[in-house]
C-alpha cells in the first residue's frame, strides 16, 4: 500500500545536479561484491566504547534514480547477500521517478530475510519530536544488535559528524549499518557518491532528516 505522506523519492534529473555529489549520470560501484560470508560474520562488530558496525559490502548506486534498490541492496549485503540493483528496482517499481515510499522496500526486505522480520515506521511531522527520535533510536540499535541493517528514506539537508553537508531535496535512500554513543549517532552507508559512501551523523539529525517519510527496521 502507497501512503500519501511519503512522497517521491528518487532524484530527478534537475533535483540530482543540485545534490551532495551531483548524481546527474550513472555512479560507479567503490568495491565488487564479495562471495556471501559465514552467518557468524553478520553479527555486529561489537568494540569496547559500546561502537556497533555491521560490514557492509557496499556499492554505489547504478542510476541517478537507483537510490532505493542501492540502499536496500547494501543494507542486505551485511547478511552477506548479494542481489542485483537492477532485479531490486524491478521488484521495487522503480522508475526514472523513483521508488515511491519506504512501503515499496519493506516487502522485498522481508521477502529475502523472513517474513514480518521489518517493518515500516512512519514519521509523518515536518520535524521528529523527543518521542519519534526515541523511537529510532531504538529501533536502529534493535536492528543492528540483530545483525541488521535499517533502510531510510530521507529528504533535505543534513550535516554530519564532521561538519559535511549532505543535501537531498529530491528525495533519497540510505542504510544505517551501525550505531555508537547508546545509538546517540549512527553510521550511513549512502549510495549516491562512493567518495562520501560512509559518515557519522546524529539520531536527532536523521530523524529529522527522515520526518514527512520513514524507515524500515526489525520489529
Amino acid at each position: 500500500m502507497r501512503t500519501t505522506m511519503l512522497r517521491k523519492t528518487a532524484l530527478t534529473i534537475a533535483a540530482a545536479a543540485a545534490t551532495a555529489g551531483g548524481i546527474a549520470a550513472p555512479a560507479i560501484a567503490a568495491q565488487a561484491t564479495p562471495a556471501a560470508v559465514p552467518a557468524a560474520a553478520v553479527q555486529a562488530d561489537r568494540k569496547p566504547n559500546g561502537e556497533r558496525q555491521l560490514d557492509v559490502r557496499y556499492q554505489a548506486q547504478d542510476t541517478f534514480y537507483y537510490c532505493g534498490p542501492a540502499a536496500a541492496r547494501n543494507a542486505l549485503s551485511v547478511q552477506g547477500k548479494n542481489i542485483d540493483q537492477h532485479d531490486m528496482a524491478k521488484r521495487m517499481g522503480t522508475t526514472e521517478a523513483g521508488t515511491n515510499s519506504i512501503n515499496d522496500i519493506t516487502p522485498i526486505l522481508n521477502k529475502e530475510t523472513g517474513k514480518n522480520v521489518y517493518k515500516s515506521v512512519e514519521i509523518r511531522d515536518p520535524k521528529a519530536d523527543h518521542k519519534q527520535t526515541d523511537k529510532l533510536r531504538e529501533d536502529i540499535v534493535r536492528t543492528i544488535d540483530d545483525g541488521r541493517a535499517v533502510v531510510a528514506n530521507i529528504a533535505g539537508t543534513t550535516t554530519d559528524t564532521n561538519g559535511t553537508t549532505h543535501s537531498f531535496e529530491g528525495g533519497h535512500y540510505v542504510s544505517v549499518t551501525g550505531y555508537r554513543d547508546g545509538g546517540d549517532q549512527v553510521k550511513i552507508a549512502d549510495s549516491a557518491d562512493p567518495n562520501q559512501a560512509e559518515y557519522w551523523i546524529t539520531t536527532d539529525n536523521l530523524a529529522d532528516w527522515i520526518a514527512t517519510r520513514g524507515y524500515s527496521a526489525t520489529s
